[in-house]
């Protein structure tokens, strides 16, 4: 754990490169606002029944269906539904609780492992919404009707990954010296496990896989597989096609400029003093001008021309 202190200590703020939890919650907030803007537009448009048509028509296709044959028809909803929120209390809540593991996360391990541990967490959440839907009697019979949006599984995979990472770490130390993270995490599990079967049983699932992706997303990466290294890979890849700097695909910088280069990458330059044309003068007396070096010819030709003398 000292570590991965040493190592990301550093302040976390809102304007610096590479913090992805701040990139996270804007991304969060932006969907959420633009979702809000449209439902206005559709409350205007249509009075009472705007919203029943913003859901038929905007939320049904971005939020994802416990039925398979509604999926099949609608994949990327498997992404989408995590970065919609269609209540100002869940986004309030699930942002709080991210910035509250994501902060401590980002401390611990770094700002490249919490955005795989959120996708890791969200998707598996998805899996478990599905599954659930299909396999569990009880939750067949409201398949056709149900829905799965909100980060909360991805929250709570980031929550567990740096429970598991560091148990002991304390907040609110001016409480009796700090309350244990492992305190908090399970008080928030527990609450999660005693709901499933009052509130929301499908949602409560899916934050349990995300909780359980989250442990073995670290578990893994003690044992020596990363999980993060193939997706961060591909964040780069992205976004190196939008970066003028970065050579084109086949292109060696390091034979372009050094080895195929009609230009010597610097130019020996050599000191004029009285001295040295001294010498030079008496080795032409002795040996005759063809005797000099080049260097001896270039400071001839620049004594000549009184660039330093």
């Amino acid at each position: 754990m000292r570590y991965y202190r040493e190592q990301n200590r550093s302040r976390l703020t809102v304007g610096q490169d590479g913090n992805s939890l701040v990139m996270l919650i804007a991304i969060h907030l932006v969907v959420f606002v633009l979702l809000a803007f449209i439902k206005v537009i559709y409350y205007f448009s249509y009075g009472r029944d705007g919203l029943g048509v913003y859901h038929n028509q905007v939320l049904d296709l971005i939020t994802l269906p416990a039925s398979l044959s509604v999926l099949v028809r609608q994949p990327w909803t498997l992404i989408t539904h995590f970065f919609v929120h269609d209540n100002v209390w869940h986004i309030i809540a699930n942002m709080l609780w991210l910035w509250a593991f994501g902060y401590i996360l980002q401390d611990l391990a770094g700002s490249r492992k919490l955005v795989p541990v959120f996708v890791y967490g969200a998707l598996a959440g998805a899996l478990a919404y599905i599954l659930a839907f299909n396999i569990i009697p009880p939750l067949h019979d409201a398949m056709g009707n149900s829905r799965a949006l909100g980060a909360s599984a991805g929250v709570m995979a980031i929550a567990i990954a740096t429970t598991t990472l560091s148990p002991g770490y304390r907040i609110f130390p001016m409480i009796n010296g700090g309350i244990p993270l492992w305190v908090i995490t399970m008080i928030f599990v527990i609450i999660d496990l005693a709901t499933i079967p009052y509130n929301n049983p499908g949602g409560h699932v899916a934050h349990l896989a995300g909780a359980g992706m989250g442990f073995l997303f670290v578990v893994l990466m003690r044992k020596g597989y990363d999980g993060s290294n193939w997706m961060n890979a591909f964040f780069d890849w992205v976004n190196n096609l939008f970066n003028p700097d970065i050579p084109k695909k086949g292109r060696d910088v390091k034979t372009t400029l050094f080895y195929k280069s009609n230009v010597p990458p610097y130019k020996k330059k050599v000191s004029i003093t009285q001295q040295k044309i001294d010498d030079i003068l008496d080795k032409i007396n002795q040996k005759g001008y063809h005797s000099l070096s080049e260097d001896e010819k270039e400071v001839l030709r620049r004594a000549a021309s009184k660039d330093e003398i």
